[in-house]
C-alpha cells in the first residue's frame, strides 16, 4: 500500500510517499481502507518535533511511528476473529492520536479505540473533518471549562478548525459567543453562529472592555497574564497549546478559587461518547464542520506547507 513515512523531523520536505506493507489485523482489530484523513496544526507539530513535549513523547531523535495522521473516514475491510462491534463493509470515523497510521491506504485499530459508525448524511471528506476541531472544543469547553447556558465566551482563533468548532458548540450550549479572527473571515465565523467579530487585526482582544466567562485560545497565540484583565471573577482560560507557560499558570492557578488557567490533551481523552454525541449534532444539522481544502495521498507535503502558513479555514482534508 501506499503511504505518507516520516522518518525525522523537519519541514514539509521530510514527507515521502512511499510503498509499505499492508497491515494484518489482529484478533481485536479491524483494518479500514482510509478515504479520507485530516492534516492540522498538530500533525505538523508532530513533523517538526515542535513544541519539544512532540520529541519526548513520540521520539527523541526521530518519529517513533513514521506514518502520521490522527483523524481518518473509510470502510471496513477486515475484521479480527475476536471483533463485535464493527462488521466488514461499515463505514466508520474515528481518531488514533497514540499510534496514528492514517496518512495512509490502509491501517489497523482496535475496535475499542475512539471509532463510531460514519453519519449517513455526510460525506467521507466532510466526516473526517467533524473528527478535527470538534472533538477538541468539547472536550476544552465541555469537560474543562463546564460550559453552560449564559455564560459570556471569547474564541481566538475563530475560524480554524477547533475555533469554528467552538463557536457552534458554544452557541448549542446557550453561550455569547465573540469569535477572533482576521476581516477576511468576519463573515464566515458570523454565519456559523458567532454574536460579535473581533479583527485581531484592527483590535487587541486582550484588552477588550467586555469581560468573559471563558476564553480559548483555539490557536496558542495569547497566554493567561495577557488575558486575565478580560476573564470575570471566576473566569477560566483555555489554551490549546501546551506551552511551559501554560503548564505553570495551571499549577499555581489551581490552588486559587479565583480565575483559572487549563490545557487538557484533548486528543488522549476521545472516545466512543464524544464521537457519538457530535455524531448525532452533525446529523441533526446543528453542527457543520468546515472544510477548507483538499488534496490527494501524494500532496500530503503540500498539505502541510499551507497549514503551517497559520490560516486556514476549518479542515484540510487529504482525500484517498
Amino acid at each position: 500500500m501506499k503511504a505518507i513515512i516520516c522518518t525525522k523531523y523537519g519541514t514539509p520536505d521530510v514527507l515521502e510517499l512511499k510503498d509499505v506493507a499492508k497491515p494484518i489485523p489482529k484478533n481485536n482489530e479491524i483494518l479500514i481502507k482510509v478515504h479520507a484523513a485530516v492534516v492540522g496544526p498538530a500533525d505538523c507539530a508532530f513533523r517538526k518535533g515542535d513544541p519539544f513535549i512532540v520529541k519526548i513523547i513520540y521520539g527523541l531523535r526521530q518519529p517513533k511511528y513514521p506514518i502520521m495522521g490522527t483523524e481518518f473516514a473509510g470502510e471496513i475491510e477486515g475484521i479480527g476473529k475476536d471483533v463485535t462491534l464493527f462488521k466488514k463493509g461499515a463505514e466508520v470515523i474515528g481518531l488514533s492520536p497514540d499510534k496514528f497510521g492514517a496518512h495512509a491506504e490502509f491501517m489497523c485499530l482496535p475496535e475499542s479505540k475512539a471509532m463510531v459508525l460514519k453519519p449517513k448524511n455526510m460525506t467521507f471528506v466532510d466526516s473526517v473533518a467533524l473528527c478535527d476541531g470538534l472533538p477538541t472544543a468539547y472536550t476544552f469547553l465541555h469537560v474543562a471549562a463546564k460550559i453552560k447556558k449564559g455564560d459570556k465566551i471569547l474564541i481566538n482563533g475563530a475560524s480554524g478548525a477547533v475555533g469554528s468548532a467552538a463557536v457552534q458548540l458554544a452557541k448549542y450550549y446557550g453561550a455569547e459567543v465573540t469569535g477572533v479572527c482576521s476581516n477576511a473571515n468576519v463573515d464566515l465565523v458570523k454565519s456559523i453562529g458567532a454574536d460579535y467579530v473581533i479583527d485581531y487585526k484592527k483590535e487587541d482582544f486582550t484588552n477588550n472592555s467586555k469581560v468573559y466567562d471563558i476564553v480559548f485560545d483555539a490557536v496558542g497565540k495569547s497566554s493567561f497574564s495577557e488575558c486575565q484583565n478580560i476573564l470575570s471573577k471566576n473566569g477560566t482560560y483555555l489554551s490549546t497549546f501546551p506551552s511551559l507557560g501554560i503548564v505553570f499558570q495551571m499549577l499555581l492557578t489551581s490552588f486559587s478559587n479565583g480565575k483559572k488557567a487549563k490545557f487538557v490533551t484533548a486528543g488522549l481523552m476521545q472516545n466512543k461518547d464524544n464521537l457519538n454525541f457530535l455524531k448525532k449534532l452533525a446529523e441533526e444539522g446543528q453542527l457543520k464542520p468546515l472544510v477548507d481544502r483538499v488534496y490527494s495521498l501524494e500532496q500530503t507535503s503540500e498539505a502541510h506547507r499551507y497549514v503551517d502558513m497559520g490560516h486556514k479555514k476549518g479542515s484540510v482534508v487529504i482525500q484517498l
